[in-house]
């Protein structure tokens, strides 16, 4: 199994990294979109895998820390949670924000996350009550996000956003309508990185 890999960062479209490793070879992995966020195109990184097989398929997840690779792993063993949806669900919220509304019980939490209904939520507040117990999340991990490679047209950064958003199951109004809320405070975005940021933090208090 593939458990870790290094490299360089060649390609970079939300969710999807492709890392290339001193060996020659490039592996696409599809990240949480914090964890997207946090990668810089040509820089050196580590990330933390989970190789999925499926019929039709062999996927890569990959993570920037390993106690959140360790949360998926908990989640795919659900039933009915399949990778797409632990992915949407890491990238809705912090593995620790997970943990922390699972220990409140927090059922409204969860239903804002793409896909979740009210009977999955309340099957998943049972289920990982224990699942997550024993696992020590850093609850400072989404603090702080480096500044990211510029992207030249703002178009491209906004749809770029938008389709990853879609990919994780977010629909394609709500995601709309999360860019432009996080455009109208102000800011200036010139990269895909910054822009997911922001709009992950518009869609965390959906």
């Amino acid at each position: 199994m593939i458990g870790l890999i290094t490299g360089q960062v060649q390609y970079l479209m939300a969710p999807t990294a492709c890392i290339m490793t001193t060996s020659g070879v490039g592996y696409d992995i599809e990240l949480p979109l914090p964890s997207f966020c946090q990668l810089q195109l040509n820089e050196q990184t580590s990330i933390w895998t989970h190789f999925h097989v499926r019929e039709d398929a062999q996927l890569l997840y990959g993570f920037i820390d390993r106690k959140e690779r360790d949360v998926f792993r908990q989640l795919i063993k659900i039933n009915g949670v399949g990778a797409k949806m632990a992915l949407a669900m890491l990238s809705a919220m912090s593995a620790a924000e997970l943990k922390m509304h699972v220990e409140q019980e927090s059922e409204a939490a969860l239903t804002r996350i793409p896909g979740i209904g009210k009977k999955t939520a309340q099957r998943l507040l049972i289920e990982l009550k224990d699942k997550l117990k024993n696992i020590e999340v850093d609850n400072g991990s989404l603090a702080l996000m480096p500044e990211a490679t510029p992207v030249s047209q703002e178009g491209s950064i906004i749809a770029e956003v938008e389709g990853a958003l879609i990919s994780l199951g977010y629909k394609e109004k709500e995601a709309q309508l999360a860019i432009k809320a996080a455009k109208s405070k102000g800011d200036t975005f010139n990269d895909t990185q910054s822009l997911l940021k922001a709009t992950l933090q518009q869609l965390s208090g959906f």
